[in-house]
């Protein structure tokens, strides 16, 4: 979130091909495990553990300095502001994902800028100056310290090609060796946990090499030299749990036969109806959709299914969110919406499809889309190049360029919900929420009607197309404003769908046409978590903590998915340690192979959902779960 982290995969300074940890030397790791394994890596590189939080400034400058990145002031006041307290592991990848780091050739043009004679250096008479009077001002202390780097200044100059040549090889060696710190406390876990795999700790690493040479201030190296040896930190760890169990799944490539998707015989003779929505992938990694309303005039047996939508694609060109897991939970409107009762999901399927088959009688009924976020993620891959959007021909003309339009024209049938062929104001104002913020009233729908083309006072294609055109107008060709849209839907800059997943849900009923309405687009928590939770209570295994009876583990397989939930009953909050790291070719929603969770007193939680890497092979889901003391 999408993202998505130039490239996060990029920091780590290595090519991202195979980890050399015993849990992936059969499979690929993707970009998205990469990042959050050298997240991981250069947070334990100053703490002890993920499950410590950052609590001053300068251990979060330091951590983002071990993470490849180099931070200015400002950017340390973006994440640490006066109200801030404290930031945990979840908070540095965040902040990872949006300040990417930087690259070579971005720090020799901001040096090049400051080079007059353009031969490479710059005096320090102009450093001192440009540095300690222009933009984010630093200390004299602060040149001083870059000033005296011997291997890069001589003859009162700074070599600034040989300081990027440095810069960029002490990150990556503060991220390589930082790396092999975290093998080495994986190989302590996994033995602590009873792994069967042979082998003895090896010995600690050369020390850690210091940070990337912007500055180094005394109270970083104070914060960093008072952690001490972390190769014993997991042992330390696991030394506080006062109670763990573990589970193992296998599945097997044709585990989806048992419980296949058929479709109702006389489903020919059903009355149905259809329509669209979208899960949208938020900067934090939250994914938001459509909720509708389903109304049943009459008790019919009923037939319901969900998949992702196919868009026409140019031939050969990926459709990623394909693949994305959809579901459909199905809640039943007892006399308010504050009182909702969950009846049933679409647990079956077929292909990309899920659906589910039963009697239903007369009433309203809530159907909120749900997805595991396993593949829906921030999208990682660097891109160079940014599509073109506008043109302007031989007199001076804008117009849009044939891929943008093919673009908008997928956007519309993903917007227009009950695929009509055309966009109510009811319709639209779902894209102006998403993509604005904002509703258009009546009167702008007024007026929105007089100058694009409309059928029925309903947006063609044509006017929407139309209305895009005008807005590059009134920016003069100026493309920003429409990449805000696009990026808001989910495309990225090559005008790729990554980051969304359109779907689309048909009922059919035998005594009834069914009636569905698009009502919210809302974070897919709160009334889904509830439901999900209350499914995988009725239908998972339970496993008790050894000697904490109050507190439950619940583990539901589907086919191409495991959710697990954590039940406490207890009075008290708890926090849960969970280690999936002997699991094979599995993928988990939250992107993180060891991570804590905090259950508050007398609730559940949804703790994870995994999903295989490749449906095509074997996948085993080992998990440990922890009682932390």
């Amino acid at each position: 979130m999408a993202i998505s982290p130039g490239s996060d995969a990029a920091f780590s300074g290595q090519k991202p091909t195979r980890s050399e940890s015993p849990r992936s030397k059969k499979f690929l790791l993707t970009e998205e495990e990469i990042f959050y394994m050298n997240c991981r890596a250069a947070y334990l590189t100053v703490f002890k553990s993920s499950l410590d939080n950052i609590i001053s400034k300068d251990q979060l400058y330091l951590a983002l300095q071990h993470a490849g990145r180099n931070p200015s002031q400002k950017t340390i006041n973006k994440y640490w502001t006066p109200q801030t307290a404290k930031l945990n592991f979840d908070d540095f990848c965040i902040i990872l994902r949006k300040e990417k780091p930087t690259s070579k050739a971005e720090l020799l043009k901001s040096f090049k800028q400051l080079d007059v004679n353009d031969n490479g250096s710059i005096l320090h008479t102009d450093l001192y100056k440009l540095l300690t009077k222009k933009g984010e001002k630093m200390t004299r202390e602060e040149v001083n310290a870059i000033i005296n780097l011997a291997d890069v200044n001589a003859d009162g100059k700074f070599d600034y090609i040989k300081f990027c040549k440095l810069y960029m090889a002490t990150n990556e060696q503060c991220l390589k060796t930082a790396l092999e710190k975290l093998e080495v406390d994986s190989k302590l876990r996994r033995q602590q946990f009873g792994s069967h795999m042979e082998g003895s700790p090896e010995r600690d690493p050369s020390p850690v090499p210091k940070a990337s040479p912007r500055i180094i201030r005394k109270t970083d190296q104070e914060s960093f030299s008072n952690k001490g040896d972390t190769s014993n930190s997991s042992l330390a760890t696991a030394r506080q749990f006062k109670t763990s169990v573990s589970l193992t799944v296998t599945m097997g490539v044709d585990s989806n036969q048992n419980s296949k998707l058929i479709e109702p015989h006389s489903i020919k003779e059903w009355q149905g109806v259809q329509s669209k929505g979208c899960f949208f992938l938020e900067e934090d990694g939250e994914i938001i959709s459509h909720q509708y309303k389903m109304q049943i005039a009459q008790r019919s047996l009923v037939y319901i299914t969900i998949k992702p939508l196919n868009l026409s694609q140019a031939e050969g060109k990926p459709s990623p969110w394909l693949s994305v897991d959809t579901a459909l939970y199905i809640l039943k409107e007892n006399e308010s919406q504050a009182n909702l009762q969950l009846l049933c999901f679409t647990e079956l399927r077929n292909r990309e499809t899920f659906g589910w088959t039963g009697e239903l009688g007369p009433g309203i009924y809530w159907l909120v889309p749900s997805t595991t976020g396993c593949r829906l993620r921030k999208e990682i891959k660097p891109l160079t190049e940014e599509a073109q959007l506008v043109y302007r021909d031989e007199t001076g003309e804008l117009f849009l360029t044939q891929e943008f339009r093919s673009t908008l024209s997928d956007i519309f049938e993903v917007i227009d919900l009950d695929g009509n062929g055309l966009l109510s104001l009811e319709e639209y104002n779902f894209f102006e929420l998403r993509t604005s913020g904002e509703k258009c009233d009546e009167d702008a729908w007024a007026v929105c009607r007089e100058n694009f083309d409309t059928k029925k006072n309903e947006l063609t294609r044509q006017g929407f197309m139309d209305l895009n055109l005008m807005e590059a107008n009134d920016r003069e060709g100026d493309p920003r404003d429409l990449w805000v849209t696009l990026h808001s839907m989910g495309y990225n800059k090559a005008l790729e769908l990554t980051e969304a997943c359109p779907f689309v849900i048909d009922i059919y009923a035998d005594k009834c046409k069914p009636r569905i309405k698009a009502v919210h687009m809302e974070a897919c928590s709160g009334q889904l978590e509830k439901a999900i939770c209350k499914s995988v209570l009725n239908k998972g295994n339970a496993k008790v903590m050894d000697g904490y009876e109050n507190i439950i583990i619940y583990t539901y397989k589907r086919d191409t998915w495991i959710t697990s939930v954590i039940e406490n009953k207890s009075d008290n909050k708890v926090i849960i340690h969970i280690n999936n790291e002997l699991s094979r070719n599995c993928v988990n929603n939250r992107g993180l192979d060891i991570f804590a969770v905090e259950v508050a007193p007398k609730s559940t939680m949804v703790c994870q959902h995994v999903m295989p890497l490749n449906e095509r092979q074997e996948w085993i889901y080992y998990c440990v779960y922890s009682l932390i003391s």
